[in-house]
């Protein structure tokens, strides 16, 4: 989720959280995942007979930056974590008539559930978070607008003259049983239905060189990507930057159209169930994204072609370290087989995802 907040990207949060050691009575090499469930991604191979680590945060314990924040809990590499996150909105709006900005703190935005300190990781090394299962965690979820947020509307980068849009809550109510979300028009006439695919808004490690970052904004590091192929069954990598790596994620999403046009996408609490895994001695620079077919990069800045220019580059890197081609031929490759959906148009950095499938890769 997006914010209409202005941000302080550089102001640590003084939030200090309890610091557990945890054990690792097996380091077992990773196995053959199980298949996929009808319509998910086949995942790659998963650590498998880790430690596992139950946890519920208190919502003191949440924490609203990347970096700058004491580690939550301490994890050995192949842990499995089983625990919850909250919304978008810190819990606070639950009905069509909760304002966010009436009835958020300030600050309060994407509430991350962690940091966890990996032990063993360092800088240059990465961490593989394999998602083996999202889940709502409640029975309704939230969107909103409001001045100064959104695609289709003037911001403080993109000044025009007009009024602003008012600020206004939607109640999702969910519907387990048939997998969709069900909203009603704020005069109560009209209704809508949208089939839940739920993924993480946020998920990230602290950035490089001691920066602290909002959870509004997505980087390098990972944060408010925003992108839905952060779900279940897929694999994401992101880069070590600090010792520990301090990774943590929230913001749940029930499901969200591409662009993310209003600033929020149908926004819930989430029953989160991860694995853990850290690759050491390799870097990766742009965050990743893999299942065993396909392969993703996200880009995220400013403008938008900048943003997509990043992704494109990574892949056609990643694509001559796989296939010895030579990087006019990845060039060529990468532009005759992408995809590259515009994940979000809100963040303070835009996100795209370009995305090859890795079967067509040239042998």
């Amino acid at each position: 989720m997006a914010s209409r907040r202005d941000f302080l990207a550089h102001v640590p949060l003084g939030v200090a959280g309890a610091v557990a050691a945890y054990s690792n009575p097996s380091n077992a090499r990773a196995e053959s995942a199980p298949p996929s469930a009808t319509g998910a991604p086949t995942p790659l191979p998963v650590p498998q007979n880790g430690p596992v680590l139950q946890f519920t945060p208190k919502h003191e314990e949440l924490v609203y930056t990347f970096g700058g924040v004491k580690p939550l809990k301490r994890i050995q590499p192949n842990t499995r974590i089983v625990t919850w996150t909250e919304d978008c909105f810190d819990g606070a709006v639950k009905t069509q008539r909760d304002l966010p900005s009436k009835v958020m703190a300030p600050g309060h935005d994407n509430p991350q559930t962690g940091p966890f300190f990996i032990e063993g990781a360092e800088q240059g090394d990465t961490v593989a978070v394999h998602i083996i299962k999202l889940e709502p965690a409640r029975p309704y979820a939230v969107s909103s607008c409001g001045p100064g947020f959104g695609a289709l509307v003037p911001t403080d980068q993109t000044a025009v003259l007009g009024p602003d849009l008012p600020e206004t809550t939607w109640r999702y109510d969910i519907d387990v049983k048939a997998n969709v979300a069900r909203a009603k028009s704020q005069d109560g006439r009209h209704s809508w239905s949208v089939p839940m695919a739920p993924f993480l808004g946020c998920m990230g490690v602290a950035p490089a060189g001691g920066e602290v970052r909002t959870t509004i904004v997505p980087g390098p590091f990972g944060g408010n990507m925003d992108c839905p192929e952060v779900r279940a069954g897929n694999t994401v990598f992101l880069g070590v930057n600090v010792p520990g790596a301090l990774l943590s994620f929230g913001d749940g999403h029930y499901a969200m159209g591409d662009g993310e046009i209003m600033g929020a996408a149908i926004e819930g609490a989430m029953n989160v169930e991860v694995v853990v895994e850290l690759i050491k001695k390799k870097f990766t620079a742009v965050p990743r994204i893999e299942n065993a077919n396909e392969v993703m990069f996200v880009g995220s800045g400013r403008p938008l072609e900048d943003t997509a220019r990043g992704a494109f580059r990574a892949m056609v890197r990643w694509v001559r370290e796989k296939t010895g081609l030579t990087e006019l031929d990845a060039y060529q490759f990468v532009s005759q087989t992408a995809k590259a959906p515009i994940i979000q148009l809100v963040d303070p950095e835009y996100t795209v995802l370009v995305k090859i499938d890795k079967r067509r890769l040239p042998t």
